[in-house]
């Protein structure tokens, strides 16, 4: 009888033990669950992060393009301008030539 009570005893020792490693083992589970969870966390942070990056980039040089396009504008109108300019000019000139032609005559 002695014996089956030590038996007994030890078994629920065992069985105790066995309890008390798998609650362990739940907890470290649970653990790396949350490491992993905390780690997705901030990779999707950073994924974030990169994407607004990326954004103001853009929108860096999209600002810099339509700079770029003001002052091509710019220069076209002046060329225009500079062309206008000279072609009165050259009208001018034409017109005292045929006056001068006319007082010949």
């Amino acid at each position: 009888k002695k014996e089956k009570k030590e038996k007994k005893k030890e078994k629920k020792k065992e069985k105790k033990k066995k309890k008390k490693k798998k609650k362990k083992e739940k907890k470290k589970k649970k653990e790396k669950k949350k490491e992993k969870k905390k780690e997705k966390k901030k990779k999707k942070e950073k994924k974030k992060e990169k994407k607004k990056e990326k954004k103001k980039e853009k929108k860096k040089e999209k600002k810099k393009e339509k700079k770029k396009e003001k002052k091509k504008e710019k220069k076209k109108k002046e060329k225009k301008k500079e062309k206008k300019k000279k072609k009165k000019k050259k009208k001018k000139k034409k017109k005292k030539k045929k006056k001068k032609k006319k007082n010949c005559l």
